[in-house]
């Protein structure tokens, strides 16, 4: 099937998507684009490329539709379980020990490029059980992807995505209904699902543990260490970053430090 985007074409799109969210098409996902782009057309019942440009640059809500329809939004929960046990066994001891000169009692969690919410749920599911009293967590859950968001704000996953909850948190946490599972009240209310594009300032700080996994591989060098960047800016002094387990700052001009637990590898910032 021949391409729908002409070599010109596709450079003017990946260049407003790259400029705007820094996620990056080559020659080799083009024909991912190119198929996003022809279902977009669809949906919009318009046949010409160049029209439906002229729109996103000037409807600034169908562009944010546009970007959200080319994101891929692979998930599951407790995806790399060895991220968890590290979370559980390793971060979340240490973060105690630190707020307990501080007096601050209050962990906060940020789950960036958190797609349809698994992760974050996951990671309240084992701090509601784990985290011992008095202290509590707030979990900021973002992504770029509207329609992801939504799923994530409902809390509602049909019988074939709670594969991976184990039993005893699927009962303790989900209510089972006709067509799959809901998240009980307990467990959204600490969750604050928000839209934000890696490409800009969160505004957040303060954050005393960041997941952001399988997102950097959409981006190209410049804007891996500019969101990299953004991270330690919106970080507490001493916190710690989850990425990808095929993700590395290896070579990259940033302050984390790398860090191995018996659990999984990660990275940690430590400011003076």
């Amino acid at each position: 099937m021949a391409d729908l985007l002409t070599d010109f074409q596709f450079n003017e799109f990946r260049k407003i998507i790259y400029d705007s969210s820094g996620i990056t098409f080559s020659e080799t996902n083009r024909s991912i684009l190119d198929s996003r782009m022809k279902e977009r057309l669809r949906l919009k019942g318009m046949t010409d490329v160049q029209e439906y440009y002229k729109l996103i640059t000037s409807d600034q809500n169908e562009f944010k539709t546009f970007l959200d329809s080319i994101t891929t939004n692979l998930t599951r929960f407790f995806r790399n379980q060895p991220h968890f046990d590290a979370l559980i066994n390793y971060v979340i001891p240490h973060v105690i020990e630190l707020k307990k000169t501080t007096g601050d009692r209050k962990i906060r969690i940020w789950s960036a490029g958190c797609s349809t919410g698994e992760e974050p749920y996951t990671i309240a599911m084992l701090l509601k059980d784990k985290l011992p009293a008095p202290y509590t967590f707030e979990i900021t859950a973002s992504d770029i992807s509207l329609k992801s968001l939504m799923v994530g704000q409902q809390g509602f996953y049909p019988e074939s995505r709670i594969t991976g909850i184990p039993q005893n948190y699927l009962a303790a946490y989900f209510t089972k209904t006709e067509s799959g599972y809901q998240a009980k009240p307990d467990l959204m209310k600490t969750i604050k699902f928000d839209y934000h594009n890696l490409r800009f300032d969160m505004g957040a700080r303060n954050f005393d543990v960041v997941f952001c996994r399988n997102v950097l591989i959409y981006f190209d060098e410049a804007a891996q260490k500019a969101t990299i960047d953004r991270f330690w800016t919106s970080m507490a002094k001493h916190s710690y970053l989850f990425i990808g387990h095929s993700e590395s700052l290896f070579g990259m001009d940033t302050k984390f430090e790398f860090l191995k637990t018996p659990w999984a590898c990660l990275y940690q910032k430590n400011e003076k």
